[in-house]
């Protein structure tokens, strides 16, 4: 099990959390792959997706990735992503789930968007502020938080791309949750070829100081 500290480091580092949500568990398994082939080492499967917790166990059987389990709302989802092999939670709101991971020792990546959720959302044992829905404010929003927060580790996530995310990492970001801008909208075909050629551009994130 990666620690708070170990998956923060993690996510220094990589700078791009891939977000998976599909619409079967052969889609994500495959968008998964390539993407730890294409050298992401932290990803998140959403609970949305059908068979998502099998997803997950299919990916964590990997050793090259952490995978997290996104959307865990409850206490119950918590147990069930853990079960299945997740080795950490992401949440999109102040939700129980938070506590209910810190409480069993597992790093929780939790959404909020305003101060006072901010604050809940550590107050609850929050690893990391997921800031959700990120495009509502844009990296202007996450420069005027850093004012009140500037030890916060905060992570936008909703419409981030290659340019807004250069621009979120140049006002501090810890690092990046990405969707369909690299995996693809849930909907569409899977392009195996495509996804590779949006994570290779998304890797350059990595290298960003």
């Amino acid at each position: 099990m990666v620690t708070t500290t170990e998956l923060r480091d993690l996510l220094v580092t990589e700078r791009v959390m891939p977000i998976i949500r599909s619409t079967s568990r052969e889609n994500a398994v495959a968008i998964g792959r390539t993407l730890i082939d294409a050298g992401f080492r932290a990803l998140e499967v959403s609970l949305t997706t059908p068979g998502a917790l099998d997803a997950i166990g299919e990916l964590a059987a990997d050793a090259r990735a952490e995978i997290g389990a996104g959307t865990v709302l409850t206490a119950k989802d918590v147990a069930a992503a853990l079960a299945a092999g997740a080795t950490f939670m992401v949440t999109p709101a102040v939700t129980a789930s938070i506590e209910a991971s810190a409480d069993a020792g597992v790093p929780v990546l939790a959404g909020a968007l305003t101060p006072t959720e901010i604050l809940a959302a550590l107050e609850r044992g929050a690893t990391a502020v997921k800031l959700f829905p990120a495009e509502f404010g844009g990296p202007a929003y996450l420069s005027a938080l850093r004012a009140p927060f500037p030890d916060v580790p905060l992570i936008p996530v909703g419409g981030v791309d290659l340019t807004t995310g250069r621009d979120y990492l140049q006002r501090g970001a810890l690092a990046l949750g990405v969707g369909s801008p690299l995996t693809g909208k849930a909907t569409d075909p899977v392009d195996l070829i495509s996804l590779a050629l949006r994570a290779a551009a998304f890797r350059t994130l990595s290298a960003q100081e």
